[in-house]
């Protein structure tokens, strides 16, 4: 058991994040986050100001911020709302992060705890990497510390510029 646990401890966050991180930047609208999101099957993506890690806006924080349903005959002015709302007015400001050589059960204890869907792997102010519900999911069914993932790559993608 002792074993078992040393191997556990010994499995870092960096094995089992995705590096290639989609993410948005704090001017993108709501409506930009959204369609990545669809496009890309996630449920967050990390917001950056000038390359640097700033927040997470989550598939939540999107629908919490359109109108009320009660809208329903009123898509294109529901289309221009989203157009106009930027990311970093519904984005979470405090982030829990971890390192690259974080413990991957330190991680999945703190997604757990805060009942959160990922973190936000960051390296000298940098973000390097996510790990997120599924990538701790594939931990598992890859058959635990015995295996190593097989390489994932993700597409990068950042909202549009804009210009200043």
């Amino acid at each position: 058991m002792a074993g078992q646990i040393d191997q556990l401890k010994a499995i870092r966050v960096a094995d089992w994040m995705s590096e290639n991180v989609l993410a948005v930047e704090t001017f993108d609208s709501i409506a930009i986050a959204r369609q990545i999101m669809a496009k890309h099957r996630v449920n967050q993506l990390p917001v950056l100001d000038n390359d640097l890690l700033v927040g997470m806006v989550t598939d939540r924080d999107i629908r919490d911020a359109y109108p009320t349903s009660m809208m329903i005959d009123q898509t294109q002015a529901i289309d221009s709302f989203a157009e106009k709302v930027t990311v970093e007015e519904v984005m979470t400001h405090d982030l829990l992060i971890v390192r690259p050589e974080t413990a991957l059960a330190t991680a999945v204890a703190l997604l757990r705890k805060h009942r959160i869907g990922s973190l936000p792997v960051v390296k000298n102010k940098s973000l390097v990497g996510i790990i997120t519900r599924s990538d701790i999911l594939d931990y598992v069914l890859a058959g635990g510390p015995t295996r190593k993932r097989l390489a994932r790559k993700a597409p990068s993608v950042r909202g549009k510029k804009k210009p200043r």
